[in-house]
């Protein structure tokens, strides 16, 4: 078990100091897919085998953890191949930094979610962010610079606040005279004895914090900056591997607050930020004429959706795991198709994209049904989530949560079918035609595959998939 965690957090590490040891600027983007086969092939294996699972020290791959490992092998893995064709457009530049990070940010991410002490995991949240600072950076303009700064001030204020949540937490402890630990199992088991008012502020804290990483409202100011300046794969990372991570520490600490009895104060909480996020993303939404912003609100979006079935437990817990699978793979499609549109218009505004289903056919195609799928349409996968937990909703008798949520789904389909459909609709500009760029099967099978699993998972859910969803939603009723 110690092999196999330890190879799946420090083999991308290592194969970072490879990248940037890498002479060949034309051949260093393959050590992506490589490393990204591999690291596939380990987490299925570790998945398979339960005996690779059994905890050891702050190692321990609980049930979140392994459906959010999958989530986030499976999304590099596809990605990996997109950068080779993304690296290629932009031979001119070097690749080393932008090769290394990523490789880097596979093993911090599979750090995080390995991590089962509290300050570990910590520290592992603060690696992403200093990571991914040069990816969003990668173009080297003022507004990326501008990104990348609002980026590391906004996440760094977030994970200061954390870090003093995960202080208030383990006083919690030692106020009721308990040993204090930062373990989650200590913390699980010791729970209900917890100082309810110093657990409250440390929860509090923590969702703050984490919160800003994964980009709730109103913290979430940070994305539509670094998502709308950050390269089409770089925004696909972070919003289907990133932000997973910072719910993974969202979802540790709440079962901690269901485990202490505090079930209803936390799910109180995380269902108002999930429904104001919703709010806020629908409103600025409308009228957005930047693709990639308004991917970035789409991205707040879906995160409250996320801490809105969290908190209200059950089915609705089902429903927000099987929505962070689907979230991820549609905005696998979003994020790497607006990429290919930016590179063909050499911009990412709806005054200058037009006719992009005429411009770049599969691109276009696939960026319109990328927004049927994330909007909750049938039959793509986000439908059956978001419909599990607005049943969730109305069988729990929370009517005005249930409407607010179709309201708010409403607002976001409306805002942002007005920006999709102005880029894929009309015929393309006469400067556009002047730029050679076309999809090529790097970059177009990536997002044909996402587009595919999208709809996989609306029209049927693997066995395999199913299981880890159910034990993951399983495990926040239980105690060590």
């Amino acid at each position: 078990m110690i092999a196999m965690a330890f190879a799946l957090i420090l083999f991308p590490v290592a194969m970072a100091g490879v990248a940037m040891a890498f002479p060949s600027n034309r051949a260093r983007p393959w050590l992506l897919p490589f490393t990204g086969t591999i690291h596939l092939v380990l987490t299925v294996w570790t998945l398979r085998n339960p005996e690779l699972q059994a905890p050891v020290g702050w190692l321990v791959l609980d049930p979140p953890g392994r459906l959010i490992l999958l989530v986030i092998s499976l999304m590099f893995f596809l990605c990996s191949f997109y950068a080779i064709g993304y690296l290629r457009y932009r031979g001119d530049w070097s690749n080393r930094t932008f090769t290394s990070c990523l490789l880097a940010f596979l093993g911090v991410m599979t750090l995080v979610i390995w991590s089962h002490h509290l300050g570990l995991m910590w520290v592992a949240i603060e690696g992403t962010s200093l990571v991914t600072a040069p990816l969003i950076y990668f173009n080297r303009t003022p507004r990326s610079i501008e990104a990348t700064w609002k980026y590391l001030l906004i996440c760094s204020v977030g994970i200061a606040l954390a870090l003093l949540g995960s202080f208030f937490l383990a006083y919690a402890s030692f106020h009721e005279g308990l040993e204090s630990s930062l373990l989650f199992e200590d913390l699980l088991h010791h729970a209900p004895r917890l100082s309810k008012p110093w657990l409250h502020t440390a929860f509090v804290l923590l969702l703050v914090g984490y919160g800003t990483k994964m980009g709730l409202a109103p913290m979430h100011t940070w994305k539509p900056d670094a998502y709308g300046e950050a390269p089409g794969i770089v925004g696909a990372l972070l919003a289907g591997g990133l932000t997973n991570c910072a719910f993974l520490a969202v979802l540790r600490i709440y079962h901690v607050m269901v485990a202490a009895g505090e079930r209803v104060y936390g799910g109180k909480l995380l269902i108002f930020l999930g429904l104001l996020s919703m709010l806020v993303a629908g409103i600025f939404m409308i009228g957005q004429r930047d693709i990639k912003r308004m991917l970035a609100y789409s991205s707040v979006e879906h995160m409250g959706i996320l801490v809105l079935g969290l908190g209200m437990g059950g089915i609705g817990a089902f429903g927000a795991l099987l929505h962070l699978l689907n979230n991820s793979m549609t905005k696998g499609v979003l994020f790497l198709s607006a990429g290919n549109l930016r590179r063909a218009y050499d911009s990412k505004s709806i005054d200058d994209i037009s006719g992009a289903m005429r411009r770049l056919p599969l691109s276009g195609t696939l960026f319109l049904f990328g927004f049927i799928a994330i909007t909750g349409s049938p039959p793509f996968g986000p439908f059956v989530s978001e419909f599990t937990i607005v049943t969730a909703a109305f069988l729990d008798g929370r009517y005005v949560t249930g409407a607010l949520f179709l309201l708010f789904l409403l607002i976001v389909f409306m805002g942002m079918g007005g920006t999709v459909l102005a880029a894929v609709q009309g015929r393309p500009s006469g400067r556009s035609r002047l730029i050679p760029y076309r999809d090529t099967f790097l970059t177009g099978a990536p997002v044909v595959v996402f587009m595919a699993l999208s709809l996989l998972l609306g029209l049927w859910l693997p066995a395999p998939i199913r299981t880890l969803v159910q034990e993951a939603a399983h495990y926040l009723e239980t105690r060590p």
